[in-house]
């Protein structure tokens, strides 16, 4: 797990229980419920490079629509939907990706 010594295993797994099924995901419930929305900027800081698969200092919406799986490899890919709805609360500057601080933004929702 990505998250090891960051999360909770238990937060993480309830957080993803909560929104197994396609169509039900909430990002806001999601951090609150895996612990994310609670931590430090440094924190935040880390958990964004671990989601920038491709360290490009930004998240693209193909690494949106795999978001659920840096919290546990089998999880689900996101909706089309759910990963347009994602992108568009954290990409508060336009250019269709979000950089580090539209992602602590989001988080902290």
């Amino acid at each position: 797990m990505a998250f090891a010594g960051v999360l909770a295993d238990a937060d993480v797994t309830a957080a993803l229980a909560g929104c197994k099924d396609a169509g039900t995901f909430d990002h806001k419930k999601f951090f609150k419920a895996c612990g994310l929305a609670a931590k430090s900027a440094a924190e935040l800081k880390k958990a964004f490079e671990i989601i920038d698969q491709d360290k490009s200092g930004f998240i693209e919406e193909d690494e949106l629509k795999l978001f659920l799986q840096n919290f546990k490899a089998d999880a689900r890919a996101l909706t089309d939907a759910e990963t347009k709805v994602f992108l568009k609360a954290g990409d508060t500057d336009g250019d269709g990706k979000i950089g580090v601080d539209e992602f602590s933004t989001v988080v902290k929702g």
